[in-house]
């Protein structure tokens, strides 16, 4: 079994070098710099009109949909405001450097334009055949836009394409990540084993998916507002507290950006051009601005102006990126977390022996060194089941351009309950070295892997603090964006093979929660090739379906801004809030 793990994973790794091909990231990049331009800059409708339409100004009940603005905008952004906020922004910080941020933030700003542009386009063409349960998204563009050159047959090969993307993206950046994230931070904080937190996530998402968009739209019009707002108080405590620190911390991340020196002083991180693909990534994964899958929800909404929904839309790369990721990133730069130390450190460096198999190395010891009493006071002394490296200098890696690598281990428990450590395989023909402290020293380091690595952050400053609001901020973002994604490759499913597919699929979906907290994946590289497929294989099928129809979805943009300007969009008096939330104002 683990032979063949190692296997996929290896072929997983030579597919994202293709779809993730830098290539790749430049094309993004300047087809949201293309639509930013040709929009006249949509982001400034987006911050301003656009919060408006989601506060229930133009919201109508005769028109045709399911949900509200709010509720749609509510779903897109539980689907995006999630564990890529979270674990995401500490992974791209802690291999791509604080340069990684910057990237983040270009990306988030251009994403604003892409997501008008591609919702705008998918509520041109929704199916709206019964009113009460509309479908869209790139699917139905490809294939209504391809049916009206005379290229039907195309148009529908291409929208089963992609939606084919949609159900991978589903079921692995959209489910299986935020479910293997949110098992182990639980198993990290509270011990409980990663299958247990599976049981109780599949349990909740069944029940809500269920019920269909209707109450999907219901759930999370509540949960992400209660969500976002207890993860952002967390957040400004800690910016509060280091307040002066960070005009310094903003200066580093731009700096870091271009300067291959300042890049480098990531935990593992490399060169600029390493922290501009990952935070490339990062964003891309967070935001999902041109992959396709916001539309789908927002499909669902209550309007006759397709551009309408577009504008709102716009909304959420801002909230997503500008805002919620910018704040973890200040979590985790001001408290240091990003390039620490270790939390121990042997008596006499070990030796790194050869293992079993060729090329392969390990570490000749047993050992498990007591913990600095610094690093006690942050997250406790060590405990069974923890899992550890060390730093070795090996050969040079091609991505990042340095030589540092690690060799991971686990706690375990021996019969008389003392520790020791169980140590994995570093791959490379020359012996490795350690990588020694100022003293002399080697480290052991605790491997805090994406949300541990953020509640670490918490815990620096207030010890205790990562444990509860980073658990419960994990456990609520993963569930809403699981939900989410759920109803993204159910209308997939819709497309390719029609509402008998729906069942079976939201079985496979839940299941698969399970899956990914049952131990087969180990390692958040592992879990990186995952998601790093799901959403590259989005990007190459909608960005040419915007490239080829993007010039409708700016048309009706510009119509729809000219009646704007002209006084034509009276709208009405703001609905309570409360009916907007819980979507009453058009029932």
């Amino acid at each position: 079994m683990q032979s063949f793990l190692a296997d996929f994973n290896r072929v997983l790794t030579s597919v994202n070098n293709v779809i993730w091909h830098n290539f790749v990231l430049y094309i993004v990049l300047g087809v949201g710099v293309l639509f930013t331009i040709w929009s006249g800059f949509s982001q400034y409708r987006a911050l301003t009109h656009g919060a408006a339409v989601a506060r229930g100004k133009y919201d109508d009940k005769k028109d045709p949909g399911a949900i509200n603005h709010f509720q749609a905008l509510s779903t897109a952004l539980s689907a995006t405001v999630g564990l890529g906020n979270i674990a995401g922004v500490a992974v791209a910080i802690s291999l791509g450097g604080p340069g990684a941020v910057f990237w983040m933030w270009v990306v988030g700003a251009v994403g604003m334009a892409l997501k008008t542009t591609e919702v705008t386009l998918a509520m041109l063409y929704r199916n709206t055949d019964n009113p009460d349960e509309p479908h869209g998204g790139a699917m139905w563009v490809a294939s209504k836009g391809f049916g009206k050159l005379g290229l039907g047959g195309l148009g529908k090969v291409i929208g089963g394409v992609f939606c084919v993307t949609v159900i991978i993206s589903a079921i692995t950046g959209g489910n299986m990540f935020q479910a293997w994230n949110v098992g182990i931070i639980t198993d990290t904080y509270f011990r409980v084993p990663s299958i247990v937190t599976g049981i109780i996530m599949t349990f909740v998402v069944g029940l809500v998916v269920l019920g269909g968009i209707k109450r999907i739209g219901a759930v999370t019009g509540r949960l992400v507002p209660f969500m976002c707002g207890i993860y952002l108080l967390a957040a400004l405590y800690v910016l509060v507290l280091g307040f002066d620190r960070i005009p310094e911390m903003l200066t580093l991340i731009v700096r870091s950006a271009f300067n291959p020196t300042e890049a480098q002083n990531a935990f593992l991180g490399g060169t600029a051009g390493y922290a501009f693909l990952w935070g490339m990534k990062r964003a891309l994964f967070s935001n999902e601005a041109g992959q396709g899958s916001s539309p789908i929800a927002h499909a669902a909404a209550k309007t006759d102006e397709p551009a309408r929904e577009g504008i709102l839309a716009g909304l959420e790369p801002f909230v997503d990126t500008i805002v919620v990721c910018t704040l973890t990133t200040l979590v985790v730069l001001l408290s240091g977390a990003w390039n620490r130390g270790p939390e121990a450190h042997f008596l006499e460096a070990p030796r790194i022996v050869a293992a079993a198999q060729p090329n392969q190395w390990t570490v000749d010891t047993l050992e498990v060194p007591a913990k600095d009493p610094a690093a006690i006071r942050v997250n406790g002394p060590w405990l069974a089941r923890d899992t550890v490296f060390v730093l070795i200098r090996a050969d040079l890696d091609s991505q990042t351009g340095r030589d540092l690598h690690r060799i991971p281990g686990r706690m375990v428990a021996g019969p008389d309950n003392t520790l020791k450590i169980e140590w994995g395989t570093y791959t490379c023909e020359a012996q490795p070295e350690f990588v020694l402290e100022a003293d002399g020293r080697a480290g052991l380091y605790n491997d805090l892997v994406g949300a541990a690595l953020t509640g670490h952050a918490f815990d620096r400053v207030n010890p205790g603090m990562g444990k509860w609001i980073v658990t419960v901020a994990c456990w609520l973002f993963a569930i809403s964006t699981m939900i989410s994604w759920s109803y993204y490759g159910e209308q997939g499913v819709v497309f390719l093979a029609g509402s008998k597919g729906v069942m079976p699929y939201r079985m496979i979906y839940c299941l698969l929660i399970l899956v990914s907290t049952a131990g087969i994946i180990t390692t958040d590289a592992e879990l990186d090739n995952l998601t790093a497929l799901g959403t590259g294989v989005m990007l190459w099928a909608n960005i040419p379906i915007m490239l080829i129809f993007g010039h409708q979805a700016m048309k009706a943009y510009h119509a729809y801004i000219r009646r704007l300007k002209n006084g034509e969009m009276k709208g009405h008096a703001y609905p309570p809030i409360s009916d907007v939330v819980e979507g009453k104002d058009v029932k």
